[in-house]
């Protein structure tokens, strides 16, 4: 028997290295940034500082306009690293211009396509409030909410948050001293569009404690985004042992989805609850710091029909609040496809709130924004599968998919 001689193998090719955004980093990650192309580290800093100003302040995405940083470093930086934000693969506009956007994250590996999520821009006559995402998915299963019955994929970094920011101010040209986007949505007033941040998109925030909290970090830096801590807001489901840490290491505003006054009633609607009853929710609440009349807790209650909107409930929600400085934000249920759920009537919702209006309590009913592209509450849910068939197909031969191939 004749062996063939092998013949030698060729040398394995050099592995690609893939640049990375810096966009969404904390200072600290742009100084690791910097050290991995070897700037002194006495030097770092002060890189640092006009890095953070060209990203957050400018929002500009090519390093060669960063002026006031040498040649030769930005070309080392553009080298190694990207000013690439998400890509935005489907936007719809509500005809009450409520703005969402399809974002799909950097794959962080060869085989992933990269995570998908959701984020709202809701534009009022005060302020312009973007909901923002904290989770792919959700793990909590809420029995009223369309996000709850996407399966929990993975928390999104704080870059990944900070990021749904960066890319609401550039689609709505709200960076200075840039050329707004073909089609940006432009504030003819001269301010800022994104005023206030929710953290009430997909995913329970306080599982994700350690990437919020950085986000918030950057996103309130007076250096960059410049948005105060008063303007954001971290709803929970109620995590009772981080809510405490919320507020000493965030000091944001909070919120509570209660939807609930009885145990019994919200073990159904906020499983979460079987864990972290009512009653320890509401003494976190009491107990959480710096709360005052100037930073109330807001409790968010979903008025469902027939299930908690009686009389004796809006009566047993104002004695469990007694004594906690709150406003009760009233949320008429916005439907989704396959819900068992129905939205309260209009009369009952006014009958409900007048009871905690009386009380002493400000209960505005929550105006629903983006029914129709649904981006109201509860309805955010970023799986593909919901798409059509056809938008599917769009998406995966990385096509914008306009918003009429959204339906069905």
């Amino acid at each position: 028997m004749t062996v063939s001689a092998l013949a030698p193998s060729a040398p394995a090719a050099e592995p690609v290295l893939r640049r990375v955004s810096l966009v969404g980093r904390t200072r600290a990650g742009l100084a690791e940034a910097l050290a991995e192309i070897d700037v002194p580290e006495k030097e770092r800093r002060m890189r640092v500082g006009q890095l953070w100003n060209w990203i957050y302040h400018y929002g500009v995405r090519d390093f060669a306009v960063m002026t006031t940083i040498g040649k030769g470093l930005r070309a080392a930086l553009a080298e190694r690293f990207t000013l690439d934000l998400p890509e935005v693969t489907a936007e719809q506009v509500s005809s009450d211009g409520t703005r969402k956007w399809l974002i799909r994250m950097a794959p962080t590996g060869p085989h992933d396509r990269g995570a998908e999520i959701e984020c709202v821009y809701i534009p009022e006559v005060d302020r312009g409030t973007l909901c923002v995402s904290s989770q792919v998915g959700c793990t909590l299963t809420c029995t009223f909410c369309h996000t709850g019955t996407q399966r929990l994929v993975r928390n999104l970094t704080s870059e990944e948050i900070v990021a749904q920011l960066m890319v609401a101010r550039d689609r709505l040209g709200d960076f200075p001293n840039r050329s707004a986007p073909e089609g940006a949505f432009v504030p003819n007033d001269g301010g800022r569009f994104v005023s206030n941040i929710v953290f009430m998109g997909m995913g329970e925030p306080l599982y994700n404690f350690d990437g919020v909290r950085d986000a918030i970090d950057v996103i309130s830096d007076n250096e960059g985004l410049s948005l105060g801590r008063r303007r954001i807001t971290v709803s929970t489901s109620g995590v009772v042992p981080q809510i405490e840490a919320l507020g000493g290491q965030m000091g944001t505003m909070l919120a509570i989805s209660l939807h609930a006054v009885r145990d019994e009633l919200r073990n159904e609607l906020v499983p979460l609850n079987k864990k972290y009853p009512i009653k320890d929710l509401l003494e976190a609440c009491r107990n959480y710091p710096g709360l005052s009349n100037a930073k109330r807790i807001t409790f968010e209650y979903v008025m469902l029909k027939g299930i908690n909107d009686s009389d004796a409930e809006a009566r047993e929600l104002v004695r469990l609040l007694k004594g906690i400085p709150a406003k009760i934000n009233l949320i008429p249920f916005n439907p989704w496809p396959g819900t068992r759920y129905e939205c309260s009537d209009w009369d009952r919702i006014e009958r409900f709130s007048e009871i905690v209006f009386r009380a002493g309590y400000a209960s505005p009913v929550r105006t629903p924004r983006g029914r129709d592209i649904l981006a109201a509450c509860g309805q955010l849910k970023s799986e593909t599968e919901k798409l059509s068939a056809r938008a599917r197909l769009m998406l995966e031969q990385g096509e914008v998919v306009e918003p009429a191939s959204l339906a069905g």
